[in-house]
């Protein structure tokens, strides 16, 4: 899992409410179980036409929008079924933090667990920074996991909460794959003494 540090560049706006993970990535895209290859089917629905060209007036396909790292959305992001495909397909895009009022609790640890920092923040704050998304190539936002700081574009600072333990993961770069190869020595210590103790296992 890549590190987070920190981020700065032009966000998209998405300010709908009660984005779901249907949404996010539609259930004909669940088949596979690699965290690759989904990017192009995020946002599905609304992205693209039922002949399935590019809708133009979807944010995220919008020249000033298209490498977008940082996503401000409505309350309750993330809601709906707890597939862990919805941060494959955003991380896969590119976004690397996501900032809104609420998320739905098994979206908000699945993030972490795949690179992604969603942000809680206050109302007010986010309609700051959804106001700086809104002016595209001309507004940049810097999130900072270190100092725990947004950044908006006329260098306004909104502090936010996040897990120690789940920040020191990001910081570091650790799934739980990574988190349990931190510990191999000590697995192959027990591994050897078990042997020792038990050959018959």
């Amino acid at each position: 899992m890549d590190k987070f540090t920190t981020i700065t560049g032009v966000a998209a706006p998405m300010p709908l409410v009660n984005i779901d993970t249907d949404m996010i990535i539609p259930k004909q895209f669940l088949k596979t179980i690699k965290r690759s290859g989904l990017g192009v089917n995020l946002f599905d629905e609304m992205r693209y036409t039922q002949d399935g060209k590019e809708n133009p007036d979807f944010v995220l396909n919008k020249p000033a929008y298209r490498k977008s790292e940082i996503l401000i959305a409505g309350d309750n992001f993330g809601c709906g079924s707890s597939r862990e495909h919805a941060p494959w397909a955003l991380l896969d895009f590119g976004i690397r933090s996501i900032i809104s009022t609420s998320f739905a609790d098994i979206f908000y640890s699945n993030c972490f667990k795949n690179g992604i920092l969603p942000i809680v923040l206050k109302p007010e704050e986010v309609a700051v920074l959804m106001k700086d998304a809104e002016k595209g190539e001309n507004a940049r936002i810097t999130v900072d996991l270190e100092s725990q700081t947004v950044t908006s574009a006329d260098g306004e600072v909104f502090h936010f909460e996040v897990d120690a333990f789940k920040k020191r993961c990001l910081l570091e770069g650790l799934d739980d794959i990574g988190l349990t190869m931190e510990k191999a020595s000590a697995i192959d210590a027990y591994e050897k003494a078990a042997a020792v103790e038990r050959p018959w296992v």
